[in-house]
């Protein structure tokens, strides 16, 4: 099943792209609406997700990079084992896989990770900003959640 890793490669591109059009184009911190509810807004996150551990003071950097090659590596193992068929599976492992290394070569080129996408609601707090790997690594585990919850059918 390591066939499916072209997706992952794609979400990297995609990935790896928009960060760069982000950075060309975005000023640091500076909102630029699109529509409602959704801005374009450049922001350097040092932690995980909702910026977590983001003021450590720099270890989270190599912390958070080593749990992404190691994730990436297990995955790529659970790739080479999966059974034919168990597309969905693939599918969401390999969305998993493009985002993690899409983040990590942010953290390790930049130390902190580019995240550009504002959603909101009103006048609700905004949602954490974030990236294309963001959302891939979020399809994928929805992807896997969904598929272990399903019934199995009987061979």
């Amino acid at each position: 099943m390591l066939k499916w890793t072209w997706i992952s490669v794609v979400v990297i591109i995609l990935d790896q792209i928009t960060k760069q059009l982000a950075t060309a184009y975005l000023e640091y911190q500076i909102a630029v609406p699109v529509m409602p509810s959704f801005n374009l807004t450049l922001v350097h996150n040092t932690g995980a997700a909702f910026s977590f551990l983001s003021s450590a003071g720099g270890w989270q950097r190599w912390f958070f990079a080593v749990i992404a090659v190691v994730v990436s590596a297990g995955i790529l193992y659970w790739l080479k084992k999966l059974e034919q068929g168990k597309v969905r599976e693939a599918l969401g492992l390999v969305l998993v896989l493009g985002g993690a290394v899409g983040n990590l070569i942010d953290r390790a080129v930049y130390g902190y990770v580019v995240d550009f996408i504002d959603i909101y609601y009103g006048t609700l707090p905004h949602w954490p900003a974030f990236n294309i790997a963001d959302i891939a690594i979020s399809l994928g585990a929805a992807i896997l959640i969904f598929d272990a919850l399903r019934p199995q059918r009987k061979s």
